[in-house]
């Protein structure tokens, strides 16, 4: 029997933060093993505990569950980080995707979809509320084609749009039926064309051109 996903918990809001351990403590894939209320003690205790998922409040005292997320980017922490919000804010999206992020969750809807998004992370795939799929895409005015994209292959304009639709790199390996290794290959190729840098660049890229592809 595989271990379970070891978690923390960090919010300022007591009930709240009670409600989401409930929901976990019903799971035998989960283990909460920590939690805190403010962002300075999150932080210390993943640096000690190294959870495999750590979900953060986007708006905590002392360091906010944003820029937790970029100092354990920084740090190069292997806990994958899902921030719960309470707003569909396209600019606080696409900053966290760019920080690393691989969960974001609405508070509203977090009892009942914390535990799908944990396994979605902990199976090394992003998850985003269904709620906020509008923050998925961003049309470009006039309609046009990104000026790099003319430079991608078709096989590489394929790996984009299923990146878009949050597959993994097995994932797309298996529905195009090639290798893994062929698929990071791709997205390494591809990132170079399009002169992307940095963490979930790709990612964002492929989220915000999702329409035009």
């Amino acid at each position: 029997m595989a271990e379970p996903t070891t978690v923390l918990i960090a919010d300022d809001h007591p009930l709240f933060r009670a409600g989401v351990r409930q929901s976990l403590d019903r799971q035998a894939a989960v283990k909460v093993i920590a939690e805190a209320d403010n962002g300075e003690d999150a932080l210390a205790k993943i640096l000690d505990l190294k959870p495999d998922v750590a979900i953060l409040d986007i708006q905590m005292p002392k360091l906010t569950g944003l820029e937790l997320a970029k100092k354990a980017e920084t740090l190069g922490l292997s806990t994958r980080i899902i921030l719960l919000t309470m707003v569909d804010d396209r600019k606080v999206f696409l900053d966290a995707m760019e920080s690393g992020v691989v969960g974001y969750v609405l508070k509203d809807s977090a009892v009942s979809e914390i535990g799908r998004a944990i396994a979605t992370v902990a199976d090394d795939r992003h998850y985003i509320s269904p709620s906020l799929s509008g923050l998925l895409v961003e049309r470009r005015k006039g309609g046009s084609l990104p000026p790099s994209v003319k430079d991608l292959t078709p096989t590489e304009i394929r790996i984009v749009k299923l990146i878009a639709d949050l597959k993994s790199n097995q994932e797309i390996a298996d529905e195009m039926a090639i290798s893994r290794r062929t698929v990071e290959n791709h997205r390494v190729n591809i990132s170079r064309k399009l002169s992307l840098t940095g963490t979930n660049a790709l990612l964002k890229f492929a989220l915000k051109n999702k329409a035009d592809l």
